[in-house]
């Protein structure tokens, strides 16, 4: 296909899933229950990283995960008692158990004192830094600086490892996308869109490659630069808007509408 067709075809699939009708099926339908900046960030967080498996479990079990902090996530973060986290040792999602959770909790607890709030500390490195991926590594390296079980940092992925980091980028992107579509919050205001990354996962991997936006086999780090890259080209200023259009087409075409399909891959 010619660059022109292809942006066709992007604007075309951008239009069709780049809109609230998107919400109640996916993860981001979590943040979308709560109402101020403090609850939206710490319940994105949360429901970002579990994000893997089947759509439908994910929501399941994030708005548990909410249930769990009695549906106030900002306020259980930074005022939950010894007692109140360890009730969170029963939670399990596939291999994101209770100890994970209470290990995030007191990760998050820690950066709303020293930084007011996990948006605070992104945008307050990337005016630093002003590159996103220098961003993900400080951030994982804060976010373990506490005693803490091994087991844990399998769901932070590690940029300095080469990870695609899916669910940072996909955390990053609801955080920093706005548009008038409704579905990304723009919360954070000092990092630009056209600072981030793809949430490269199984299904924009397989649709990037049938459109020739990604000829890497490994859906790493180095990809997600790759198709970003060549987003880029089609819109400088927000190349990540195009996530709806390669996961929705992604998931249609290659997952053939099957809910039990695995879109959200680290």
């Amino acid at each position: 296909m010619e660059k022109t067709e292809i942006k066709d075809l992007l604007e075309t699939l951008h239009n069709k899933y780049n809109n609230t009708d998107f919400i109640e099926t996916d993860p981001i339908s979590i943040p979308h229950n709560f109402g101020t900046k403090e609850n939206i960030e710490i319940s994105g967080f949360l429901a970002s990283a579990i994000a893997w498996g089947n759509r439908k479990a994910i929501v399941k079990s994030a708005m548990q995960m909410m249930k769990y902090m009695d549906n106030q996530p900002y306020d259980f973060i930074t005022t939950a008692s010894e007692k109140e986290i360890q009730h969170l040792s029963t939670f399990v999602y596939r291999t994101f158990n209770g100890h994970d959770l209470m290990y995030f909790v007191r990760a998050l607890r820690q950066f709303c004192i020293k930084f007011g709030s996990i948006g605070n500390f992104f945008e307050r490195e990337f005016a630093d830094s002003r590159d996103i991926r220098t961003v993900l590594s400080r951030f994982r390296l804060q976010f373990f600086e506490l005693p803490h079980d091994k087991h844990c940092q399998k769901h932070i992925s590690s940029i300095d490892r080469g990870a695609a980091c899916k669910r940072l980028n996909m955390y990053i992107r609801w955080m920093v996308r706005k548009d008038k579509r409704g579905v990304d919050f723009g919360l954070w205001k000092t990092v630009p869109m056209s600072a981030i990354y793809l949430p490269l996962d199984v299904h924009s991997g397989n649709m990037g490659r049938a459109l020739g936006l990604l000829s890497r086999k490994q859906n790493d780090w180095k990809a997600v630069e790759e198709v970003t890259q060549n987003l880029r080209e089609f819109d400088a200023e927000d190349p990540v808007r195009f996530d709806f259009a390669l996961f929705g087409a992604g998931i249609n075409q290659f997952g053939k509408n099957n809910s039990q399909a695995e879109p959200y891959i680290v």
